[in-house]
């Protein structure tokens, strides 16, 4: 009989998961969600022929480097910053993500960071809970309104589609800037508008970012492109940190030229600016888009059939649902 092969989860899965796996292969599954080293990342992988990893695992040509047992990387998530894929390309180790899955999820979440941005729900709570409140005053907490305002999306792919469906339910007009024009009848059914960004930069009155991270899209909005945002606009950033100047946002909220700012991801998290953590108009959280059970579920789901599928088993085998570098398919 042949020897099975050994897959490696990096981070504590769901336990119907990893016994799913198991009935593949020799599963080692970490115990403890941890940051790694290179070198460690290097020397674990070393021993696998697969893996299940997250955001925080990067995967880059040092830690392939020599790597001759390494098949298949299944990410947990739809942005695959942390994988190097060239460097997987060229060790021949096909890569997947999770994408389709969280779209909803996320997409709720977008809204729920809108809502408490606007609303100044963060920091009334915090002023609440302080045993600030003492009595009603007619100008206490006055945030900006969400209905009927205009919501702009920057990155308008499926999770950017599923937040323009909701704005119909709030009556808010819905302009979007994409590298690439929708097809007519995605639009109708978003009820959304394609402007340039300069546009929708200057009328957006609620503005959501969901663009992957790319050495292109890092820093695609900072001082210049916050300049002419109106000053009672709400930014939304649950993409990837480093998307947005950090600093260059802090700055902006600081001197009142922007309202507020609902972020879920930061540039080099889970270090967060020490600038953001100062102002009482920006709603901050540490990665929680897809934060639900059913959704994390469903990503692990996916991870696991991508894996599986990947290393030659299951009624996929050689075809996993969703590769990223299909090029070394078949390979």
């Amino acid at each position: 009989m042949s020897k099975r092969q050994r897959v490696w989860i990096s981070r504590p899965l769901f336990p119907d998961i990893v016994t799913r796996l198991e009935q593949y292969f020799d599963v080692v599954a970490e115990t403890v969600d941890q940051k790694r080293s290179a070198e460690q990342l290097k020397g674990t992988l070393a021993d696998f022929d697969g893996a299940i990893v997250g955001g925080s695992d990067r995967v880059d040509a040092s830690v392939l480097d020599g790597n001759r047992r390494l098949k298949a990387i299944a990410n947990l998530g739809v942005g695959y910053n942390n994988l190097d894929i060239p460097a997987l390309t060229q060790s021949g180790v096909l890569a997947c993500n999770t994408p389709g899955v969280l779209d909803e999820s996320v997409a709720d979440y977008a809204w729920a960071l809108m809502l408490a941005a606007s609303r100044r729900v963060g920091a009334a709570e915090r002023w609440l809970r302080a045993g600030q409140w003492n009595g009603m005053r007619f100008d206490d907490w006055l945030g900006v309104d969400v209905h009927g305002k205009t919501l702009g999306i920057l990155g308008m792919g499926r999770i950017g589609q599923a937040i323009a469906r909701r704005a119909a339910g709030f009556g808010m007009p819905v302009i979007y800037h994409n590298r690439h024009r929708l097809p007519a009848d995605i639009e109708e059914a978003c009820k959304a508008r394609y402007v340039e960004k300069s546009t929708l930069l200057r009328e957006s009155d609620h503005l959501i970012l969901v663009l992957p991270f790319t050495s292109e899209n890092r820093h695609v909005i900072g001082a210049l492109e916050l300049a002419l945002m109106k000053p009672q606009a709400v930014l939304v950033n649950i993409a990837r940190g480093g998307i947005v100047d950090d600093v260059a946002l802090a700055a902006a909220l600081r001197e009142g030229r922007l309202a507020a700012a609902g972020l879920d991801v930061f540039e080099g998290e889970p270090a967060v600016h020490p600038d953001l953590l100062a102002l009482e108009n920006a709603v901050l959280s540490p990665h929680l888009g897809s934060a639900t059970e059913e959704t994390r579920h469903a990503m692990a789901t996916l991870a696991a059939d991508n894996l599986i599928a990947a290393l030659g088993h299951g009624l996929q085998a050689g075809h996993p649902p969703s590769p990223i570098n299909t090029e070394v398919l078949g390979k």
